[in-house]
């Protein structure tokens, strides 16, 4: 997982582009792979030729399933115990800016 800032968007707009908001929708790009590993899994995009490791398999879960959830924060909610929450959004906010996910 990356300890990079969750950033600010607008609250009432969809997330802009490189700011991650966890109260907006996303989903994994459809132009990534992602291979589970005894780890997590290794996220590969086809579009930008990046490989990037998720670290944990809660985090793959998240982000596999993020398209069936109305916010970030309702996926993340539904995979993650509440103490780990905040860093799975920060997380969330390094694949977003890897092109891994993206807004909805």
């Amino acid at each position: 997982m990356t300890s990079e800032d969750t950033g600010s968007a607008e609250a009432a707009g969809p997330a802009v582009a490189g700011a991650f908001d966890a109260g907006q929708p996303y989903e994994k790009h459809p132009q990534v792979a992602i291979r589970p590993e005894s780890f997590g899994a290794l996220a590969y995009h086809y579009g930008n030729r990046r490989l990037v490791f998720l670290k944990a398999p809660a985090l793959v879960k998240v982000v596999e399933t993020l398209g069936d959830f109305p916010s970030a924060a309702a996926a993340v909610a539904a995979h993650v115990p509440d103490a780990q929450r905040e860093t799975y959004c920060k997380a969330l906010s390094g694949l977003l800016a890897s092109d891994v996910i993206r807004a909805r």
